[in-house]
């Protein structure tokens, strides 16, 4: 029989400008989008680690996060 120890999600989240408004408003917008991002995550109590977290040269932010899966123990990855 097997059974999982433990296990964990490692996402690269590229969060983008739009491009139909100006650039100002787009840059203030991905700012509060990672917020409401790391926010729900809090509220629904999954277990993260931002690993990096990079403004690129256009303004949009990529996210390296490791996050539990399914409830498994992740503490091995954390």
């Amino acid at each position: 029989m097997k059974r999982i120890k433990s296990a964990c999600l490692l996402q690269t989240i590229h969060f983008q400008l739009k491009e139909e408004i100006g650039h100002d408003a787009a840059v203030e917008q991905v700012r509060l989008e990672v917020k409401a991002y790391k926010e729900r995550l809090d509220r629904s109590r999954i277990k993260y680690r931002i690993t990096d977290e990079q403004e690129q040269p256009d303004s949009s932010i990529l996210l390296h996060i490791r996050k539990q899966y399914n409830g498994h123990s992740c503490d091995e990855y954390m």
